[in-house]
């Protein structure tokens, strides 16, 4: 039996395991005003907590995504997703910053295979036509996983017990893992692929992606490094990531001490940008099609305007020190949500534009290398500066690194494909 459109049933089993990663990492920004108190921890340590899992996950993407060009996408991404699981779940027996620190730290090791695995297989199963629209939906996950993390966190402490929290996503990223090596397989090995689809993907892929081309050589991780096309992605991501993992952080700590929020109304609100965020990496992905057809420029320059459109939508989140009311607050960091998961999958759909299918992985895990650095330098003068200046002066510096992050794709970011631009003949085409 064959399956139609089962290219989507795979996207969607790629953003199923970000969801399970995010909620993995974001569980903690939730619980943290419970589990500081009951573990003593100061907000200075719970800074270290939160560097310690973005250190880890900075240095271990490229790495991971090297992993993953090696041994490829099911077996590589199973492993990783059971290694996550099991950290998070242990977080549960913490006792202090230190070991919570060390647990975390193991999980940032895991999770940071998640997104290179996830461009790596939408270059395997989308023509290149399609991929920032497969992106996007899979890159929901992430915002997903944060959406979900108040009610699942909150509802475990009205049980008096935050440690189930984690023990609950563990066990959910162990199940995920076994579905994933059930399920995934290549485009040219999948027998549930009818032969009409398949012929679809692989013809409307670029010539590095392809696997009868002898351009699928693999470049070092040094001259990848020193090349024109990393730091292209590189620099835009050190700008831009520390505007995610500051919404990840930080959001619950801001609405209960900066808004006078209570833990309930945490609950109630705490999810809605993560929510816009969803929205961000599904327009953001079907905004570059559509500037591609009705704007007349290549799908390569399609992909610059949508990261130019989530920068310039970082102005909302950096107002937010001008309202009084903290709903109009949570409205302006609904903004940022957008913003940023518009930008972000504009800039892996760029990524995925510019390195072969022997590449593709390792190079977004060096770009996210890069991101998580930069956003743990901020991350720790965070924790610094917000008891000195407070919040709002830092969510204007995360706007004015995303529109230089937005000046630098625009300058630096080229394709390397000399393939023809694939045509729109009708719309139906980015849906099939």
């Amino acid at each position: 039996m064959k399956i139609k459109g089962i290219r989507w049933w795979m996207v969607s089993l790629v953003a199923a395991g970000l969801i399970i990663n995010y909620l993995a990492r974001n569980t903690l920004s939730v619980a943290a005003p419970t589990l500081m108190k009951d573990l003593d921890i100061s907000t200075a340590q719970y800074a270290h907590v939160v560097v310690a899992w973005q250190l880890c996950y900075a240095f271990m993407q490229p790495v991971a995504g090297y992993v993953l060009d090696t041994v490829g996408t099911k077996v590589g991404f199973a492993a990783f997703a059971l290694a996550w699981s099991l950290a998070c779940a242990a977080a549960a027996w913490s006792t202090g910053w230190r070991s919570l620190a060390f647990f975390r730290g193991l999980l940032g090791i895991a999770e940071a295979a998640g997104i290179p695995a996830g461009v790596k297989a939408t270059s395997e199963w989308f023509p290149a036509k399609e991929r920032s629209v497969a992106i996007g939906w899979f890159n929901i996950g992430s915002s997903i996983g944060a959406l979900l993390a108040p009610p699942l966190v909150v509802w475990a402490l009205l049980r008096g017990e935050w440690q189930l929290a984690f023990v609950i996503v563990g066990v959910a990223g162990i199940v995920w893992s076994v579905l994933w090596m059930v399920m995934y397989k290549h485009p040219r090995k999948q027998k549930l692929l009818g032969d009409a689809e398949r012929d679809y993907i692989l013809s409307g892929q670029e010539a590095k992606h392809n696997d009868n081309e002898a351009v699928t050589v693999k470049r070092s991780r040094f001259a990848m490094l020193g090349s024109r096309d990393f730091w292209a992605i590189g620099i835009p991501r050190i700008l831009s990531e520390p505007a995610w993992q500051t919404f990840n952080a930080w959001i619950p700590l801001y609405m209960m001490t900066e808004r006078h929020m209570n833990l309930k109304q945490v609950a109630l609100y705490a999810w809605m940008p993560f929510l816009a965020a969803d929205i961000g990496c599904v327009l953001g992905g079907y905004l570059s099609p559509l500037f591609h057809k009705y704007a007349k420029v290549s799908l390569f320059t399609s992909r610059k305007l949508v990261f130019v459109v989530g920068a310039l939508c970082m102005i909302g989140p950096a107002c937010v020190g001008l309202v009084a009311s903290p709903f109009a607050a949570v409205a302006l960091l609904c903004v940022g949500g957008f913003a940023h998961q518009t930008l972000s999958g504009a800039l892996y759909a760029i990524t995925s534009d510019m390195f072969g299918k022997n590449e593709v992985a390792t190079a977004t895990g060096m770009g996210g290398m890069a991101g998580y650095l930069g956003a743990a330098a901020f991350t720790a003068l965070f924790g610094v500066l917000v008891t000195q200046i407070g919040y709002s002066p830092l969510f204007v510096v995360l706007a004015v690194f995303d529109i230089i992050a937005a000046g630098v794709v625009c300058l630096l970011a080229r394709s390397t494909d000399r393939t023809p631009e694939p045509r729109w003949n009708n719309a139906s085409a980015v849906v099939e």
